[in-house]
């Protein structure tokens, strides 16, 4: 190759270190490290070529990586110090690769391909899917479940389910989450969270009731009461998922901002949505407070509750 110089004192062994530094705006360049063997080999090679026109030749398994010049003024000295940098507009994806293949070249060894293997995509996505399909079944019953047990107030935390699977896959496209099976397996554990919240609540508000309070009070103190032992287990989670997320990996992390994602909306909608729902249907109804027993199974309707029984005469 006309006007190329290729060195063959200076190997790989006399590099120590390359590696892409911004320069300005989106211009890099690569800074080259040498040992001492290597600085003065390169020092001698740089007064050789400088000033001549010829470019010095940078090959890797005889292929050739790069052609820089060096400049005139360093035909008395060459480039010494031990360090030297090559420009050449180079972005950063250039920058990089250029350095990963001259750290590649200063290996003590050959590197030699011992199994070359591909694996599809196939598997991973059917794993997807499948996990996709168990997350909305296992939602479904769970809504199932909530109306069977707890009835009207199950129909309400079933809208609230629902309200949260919404927000949730909203805010994971608003932030760019992506879904990998550890992500999915945070969001269905999620739910679980979700539930647990409302099954507090509704169970407080079932004491009440049957402590004899009005339907309104029971309500009222059914989302007090639970509101503190919701608290509590949705932030000790939220504590193991910032544990999980800055000491964990890639997926670990991608399992812990789904948990915690979840179960921050999921407290909203439970101590939102829920106590909204229920609180407008028990003011909006008068009927319904004559009906506590659509609230629980085990309260007598409310002609029973209350009542002063005269005296039987002995």
């Amino acid at each position: 190759m006309a006007g190329l110089f290729k060195p063959s004192g200076l190997t790989g062994e006399g590099l120590k270190n390359a590696f892409p530094q911004p320069v300005g705006g989106d211009r890099w360049e690569v800074v080259l490290n040498f040992n001492d063997q290597g600085g003065e080999q390169f020092a001698q090679l740089t007064k050789n070529v400088a000033g001549t026109g010829r470019s010095l030749g940078i090959f890797l398994d005889n292929q050739l990586l790069s052609a820089p010049t060096v400049e005139a003024k360093y035909a008395e000295t060459g480039i010494s110090g031990g360090s030297a940098t090559i420009t050449g507009g180079f972005d950063t994806k250039e920058a990089s690769g250029l350095a990963i293949q001259l750290r590649g070249g200063a290996l003590p060894v050959p590197v030699e391909i011992v199994e070359n293997r591909t694996v599809g995509a196939t598997l991973g996505q059917d794993s997807i899917q499948s996990s996709i399909y168990a997350a909305v079944l296992g939602l479904v019953l769970v809504l199932i479940f909530m109306v069977v047990y707890y009835r009207l107030p199950g129909l309400i935390a079933d809208l609230a389910l629902i309200l949260y699977s919404l927000f949730t896959l909203a805010l994971f496209n608003m932030l760019g989450v992506t879904l990998t099976l550890p992500g999915i397996a945070g969001f269905i554990l999620s739910i679980g969270m979700a539930v647990d919240a409302n099954v507090l609540i509704f169970e407080r508000t079932r004491e009440e009731l049957q402590a004899g309070k009005t339907l309104y009070r029971s309500v009222e103190s059914g989302f007090y009461r639970a509101f503190s032992s919701i608290l509590d287990s949705n932030v000790t989670t939220l504590i193991s998922c910032l544990a999980l997320f800055v000491l964990g990996t890639g997926l670990v992390k991608g399992f812990a901002l789904t948990l915690a994602l979840g179960i921050g909306v999921s407290m909203f909608t439970a101590l939102t949505c829920s106590r909204t729902f229920l609180m407008l249907l028990v003011l909006s109804y008068p009927a319904l407070r004559q009906k506590p027993e659509l609230f629980s199974p085990n309260v007598p309707p409310s002609s029973k509750l209350n009542k002063i029984q005269p005296e039987k005469a002995s």
